[in-house]
């Protein structure tokens, strides 16, 4: 596993998705499950045998409904737009500044427990001492590893807890929030609340405004990673949310040579201009460079797109809910309708 996750760029920093007493633990959930399809019960004493089945078909079964669980931050930010609180959590969740991360989408980040906040840190003794139920993370297609479980600690926290990974990635967009949508009923939440109908509206809309924009003004898009070293391409297959962007008609930029799982191409400072749109797509995830940042870079500052003012920040790991994935949408649909043509072919 890289130092930092896949969606981003090469497996030494970026490279697999493209390339992160008792603990204050979590809600008290219930429900019944079979292969992942669960209705919650409303029952919170969890009294019923639980079971679910993740995406690596592994079922795990449980005596009753997990009363603790401990998740990656990105997957409880989702559980969290569907009303179930899991408030341990591993994974980017605070920037230096003490701000929410990305990934922590809309939690009460200085609520949570945090066993580790960047990209190979895991607090394996506190995860112990937090006694957990079940563990919930993402992987993503054609690696094995849970996302932010450090390889050296994977055996251990298999040892502590059941372990339930969720795939995202390489994978159709409604199949995502499907999956955690099921997910988040075996944990117990309320799936015909006005929030999470709130929710599923925005999302619709969203992908009706995406649809519309690539309609009205079929501008050619630009997905971008930028590092002091090199200039990184996505490629929008592999980006479930692009790909989701690329079904309703936008017109998206796909480098010829993605390497590392083919989400990414790498591109030295020199020959940034290889691939351009008329408008740019930047990673804006912790670590990365931001367009303060990039101004200083002449190449970068001499592209099209660049000089138009059409770039818009964006988020390759969604939080995977109607929410978290809609507001991307949103984004996206934005840049779309605001940009003009700047290059030609």
């Amino acid at each position: 596993m890289s130092p930092v996750p896949p969606l981003h760029r090469n497996l030494d920093r970026r490279g697999l998705f493209a390339a992160g007493g008792a603990l204050g633990g979590a809600a008290l959930l219930s429900a019944c499950s079979s292969d992942g399809e669960a209705e919650a019960s409303g029952d919170t004493e969890g009294s019923q045998p639980w079971t679910f089945t993740d995406d690596r078909d592994r079922t795990v079964e449980l005596d009753a409904a997990p009363s603790t669980v401990v998740a990656f931050t990105g997957l409880a930010a989702a559980m969290y737009d569907y009303g179930v609180e899991i408030t341990t959590v591993f994974g980017p969740t605070t920037t230096e500044s003490g701000e929410p991360d990305l990934q922590a989408g809309r939690m009460p980040v200085g609520e949570l427990t945090v066993l580790g906040n960047v990209w190979g840190e895991f607090d394996l003794e506190r995860y112990v001492a937090a006694e957990p139920d079940l563990m919930a993370s993402h992987f993503h297609e054609g690696f094995d590893e849970l996302w932010y479980v450090p390889e050296e600690v994977g055996d251990e926290v298999e040892q502590v807890a059941p372990t339930i990974g969720i795939a995202t990635g390489d994978r159709p967009l409604e199949e995502v929030l499907t999956r955690h949508v099921e997910l988040a009923a075996a944990l117990g939440a309320d799936m015909d609340s006005e929030v999470v109908a709130a929710g599923r509206d925005r999302y619709e809309a969203a992908v009706e405004a995406v649809r519309e924009a690539a309609a009205d003004n079929p501008v050619r898009l630009i997905a971008c990673n930028a590092s002091p070293e090199a200039l990184y391409v996505g490629n929008p297959q592999a980006f479930d949310v692009l790909a989701k962007c690329a079904e309703l008609g936008v017109d998206l930029v796909m480098p010829d040579n993605p390497e590392d799982g083919g989400y990414w191409e790498t591109l030295a400072w020199e020959n940034a201009d290889r691939y351009q749109g008329d408008a740019i797509l930047l990673d804006q995830r912790t670590g990365n460079l931001k367009l303060e940042t990039l101004a200083e870079e002449p190449t970068w500052a001499s592209l099209p797109a660049v000089e138009a003012g059409q770039v818009t920040p964006w988020n390759p790991e969604p939080v995977y809910s109607h929410v978290g994935v809609a507001e991307i949408l949103e984004s996206i649909a934005e840049a779309l309708s605001g940009a003009e043509p700047v290059v030609s072919g």
